[in-house]
């Protein structure tokens, strides 16, 4: 493993001392840094949270980190009409290549979803939650909308059924959703002051009238607080969608945190602008820029004291299909449904792959809870990134990698904290090296790379830029792996600081002998 103390930033440089000094007063023994209980990770639930709250996320990939690397989700798309326009959004038809909410590559009938979701659920088996989330809004197609979770309530009643809105119209379907059993909605709400909200949103369509500048911003922002209260009232699930926009609302997003917290929401989930002119949207075509990993990861540790942060959110299509970070829409188009012929729905057959997935998870955190074990307490922190195809595992190779996991680690243990987007290095078996240094950009904050495999040139090139590429822990749990690696390297930044502070007493010494001669 590839010597890091001398590529220790001044971060942790500056934390040396003090940590040392902890050290001295636990006497070399610390604790062992936490639990883990609280991270949605035993399958008798977390001791924070209500046996009832854990039922509805525990299999829930999008509203428990934990469990978007074992569960798939799936959208419909049978909502195109919508009743704002957002300058972020273009709601581009058969754009197959594009990932972003909005873009879909066919519409369908309630009756055609229903039969996609019975395709699905049965050859991915871990699929376990249908949303609809577009390409327009849930809420501004509620015939469609409703049509389709009746018709797989019929079908498939072991399948999450959830929708996300942008709020407008949800006050007035609050009560049918309820008796939908919907126990999760989304709202995306990126402002609470209209005088923010004019700069997102051109117009809204509320009662049969055009709303523009202030005042649609101003019926906005109230009918979303509205409905937002009324689900809570109704036991139902939220979670909050919020775009930083940088300029416009990066900062306001504080306080939209502490208002829908106030509210009742569950989990907050900032996510960054996609802002590219081909996609033709006003920010697109205006040059506003998304902000920066470093400028979305601080936005969202300052508010995380107030409430459950997502990060691990991709901005799917509104007809992604399997894995968060994967898409299998392909797989399943009208005219592929179709050729099957009749689908038979296996509800035993996925019940028993789900409790296989439940045992894995539990042997997950027992894994980690064993890693955790006599860890020294530190305030010295590291971000690692993990090449993964899921399972919570290191399982990817570095150049087959679309994205890659970040962890901050610690003695707390290993935290996710977000994902990079990068360009597929590996290229029909050979390296492309062009885009390497893309790569090595995107995770150039993170002192290692976990890797299953990896090649000569991308090592020696990470090594260069200071990341330490690391494939001893291939096949390996992701959070046990990222704790006995930072044990590893803590055990490494001690020995050496204690080494410069016996040279630098030396140096002191023999200087003063020197002086006295």
């Amino acid at each position: 493993m590839q010597e890091m103390i001398g590529n220790t930033d001044n971060h942790t440089n500056h934390a040396l001392g003090e940590m040392l000094d902890k050290i001295a007063e636990h006497k070399g023994c610390g604790t062992s840094g936490g639990s883990g209980k609280s991270s949605c990770g035993s399958s008798d639930g977390p001791s924070d949270m209500a046996p009832e709250v854990w039922e509805k996320v525990k299999n829930h990939p999008c509203y428990s980190e934990e469990a978007h690397h074992h569960y798939a989700r799936m959208h419909v798309a049978v909502a195109p009409a919508c009743n704002i326009q957002c300058n972020y959004c273009n709601r581009k038809y058969d754009c197959a290549n594009e990932s972003r909410p909005g873009v879909v590559s066919e519409k369908l009938t309630p009756e055609q979803a229903a039969k996609k979701v019975l395709a699905v659920a049965s050859a991915i088996p871990q699929m376990t939650v249908l949303g609809i989330a577009g390409p327009g809004d849930a809420l501004a197609n509620p015939a469609k909308t409703f049509k389709t979770f009746e018709l797989i309530q019929k079908t498939a009643p072991d399948i999450k059924l959830c929708l996300s809105t942008n709020g407008l119209a949800l006050p007035d379907h609050v009560d049918t959703i309820k008796a939908f059993n919907v126990d999760h909605v989304t709202i995306t709400i990126n402002m609470i002051d209209p005088e923010v909200g004019q700069h997102i949103y051109p117009w809204v369509y509320y009662k049969n009238k055009r709303y523009t500048g202030i005042e649609a911003a101003r019926i906005l922002t109230e009918r979303q607080m509205q409905g937002l209260e009324m689900l809570t009232a109704a036991g139902v699930l939220t979670k909050i969608n919020s775009v930083m926009i940088p300029g416009i609302n990066d900062k306001h997003l504080v306080d939209v945190n502490k208002a829908v917290k106030s509210r009742g929401a569950f989990l907050h989930n900032i996510m960054p602008l996609i802002s590219a002119a081909e996609h033709g949207t006003v920010f697109g075509l205006n040059g506003q820029r998304g902000p920066t990993a470093q400028e979305l990861k601080a936005l969202q540790d300052s508010c995380e004291g107030e409430m459950n942060m997502m990060r691990h959110c991709r901005q799917c299509r509104a007809d992604a299909v399997g894995l968060l970070g994967e898409d299998r829409s392909a797989e399943f188009t009208t005219e592929k449904i179709d050729a099957m012929g009749e689908v038979v729905y296996d509800a035993e057959s996925r019940k028993t792959y789900q409790e296989l997935v439940e045992a894995e998870r539990v042997e997950k955190v027992a894994a980690k809870e064993a890693a955790l074990q006599e860890l020294d307490v530190t305030d010295v922190r590291i971000m690692i990134a993990v090449a993964t195809k899921g399972h919570g595992r290191v399982n990817e190779h570095f150049g087959h990698a679309h994205e890659f996991q970040i962890y901050e680690v610690g003695s707390f243990g290993a935290k996710f904290v977000g994902h990079r987007r990068v360009d597929l290095y590996c290229q029909g078996g050979y390296g492309d090296e062009d885009t390497l240094p893309s790569v090595v950009r995107a995770i150039n904050d993170c002192h290692a790379v976990f890797v299953a495999k990896i090649g000569a040139c991308p090592r020696d090139e990470l090594k260069a830029a200071g990341i330490d590429p690391v494939d001893s822990y291939a096949d390996e749990f992701i959070e046990e792996s990222a704790i006995l690696y930072f044990k590893e390297y803590f055990a490494k930044v001690c020995a050496r600081e204690i080494e410069h502070r016996a040279r630098g007493d030396a140096d002191i010494r023999q200087g003063a002998f020197t002086a006295a001669a």
